[in-house]
């Protein structure tokens, strides 16, 4: 294997460990979290009666998570594989045997995947495509607020194309939490918590990667 390679799927970090996440891809995920909670807190809570100055932090914050996802976007672009994230054909077989032996209540035949698992790719995909619902029709509603960059301009669209705007926002806010509450639970359960490890420590061991992760199909330096 290369190091090009290696650098793509993971790589050993010490005697018995396999980097699963590097550092700048750690930062993101908890800059990003961070934001996604500020976000939600900001947006929620005076809604249930706590008053304090929420605009602000809230539109200052979505600025910051759009500056963490376009740079991740750039980076897996030009800077990661693509492909160890695409839902593949493997993927839809990794989903129809799981379904399998969940009715046959056979865990033993739960097929093992590559670096990510099909349902962490659909976890990333669903984020994906909320987050970006979020940022792209928060990015619109910034034109109805006064900034040190520019004054409100609230009639840029038409009444019922604000509405839309709206609609949209809010619905991905209240798929983001659940989709948040559902994130938090299966990264604290005992069997997860490898992943967990991974994406504060960036590795996990040898015989969790024999256990977990099929070598075929996430090759790591030897």
């Amino acid at each position: 294997m290369t190091a090009s390679s290696a650098a793509i799927n993971g790589a050993t970090t010490a005697a018995g460990k396999v980097a699963r996440h590097a550092g700048v891809d750690r930062l993101f995920h908890w800059l990003s979290a961070a934001c996604v909670l500020v976000l939600l807190a900001t947006a929620f809570l005076p809604i249930l009666g706590v008053e304090f100055g929420w605009v602000t932090i809230h539109w200052m914050t979505g600025l910051v998570l759009m500056a963490a996802v376009l740079f991740h976007i750039v980076r897996a672009l030009f800077w990661r594989s693509l492909r160890s994230m695409w839902l593949g054909v493997a993927d839809v077989h990794d989903a129809a045997a799981i379904v399998a032996a969940t009715l046959r209540r056979d865990a033993t035949t739960l097929p093992k995947p590559g670096k990510y698992s099909v349902a962490q790719k659909f976890i990333h995909h669903a984020f994906a495509v909320v987050v970006l619902t979020t940022l792209v029709t928060g990015g619109m509603m910034l034109a109805r607020i006064d900034t040190p960059w520019w004054q409100r301009n609230p009639y840029l669209l038409a009444d019922g194309t604000w509405g839309i705007v709206y609609v949209l926002h809010g619905l991905a806010a209240l798929l983001l939490i659940t989709m948040v509450m559902m994130h938090i639970y299966f990264a604290l359960r005992p069997e997860k918590r490898l992943f967990l490890r991974a994406m504060i420590r960036g590795w996990i061991t040898r015989e969790e990667f024999a256990e977990h992760h099929d070598p075929r199909r996430w090759q790591v330096d030897r």
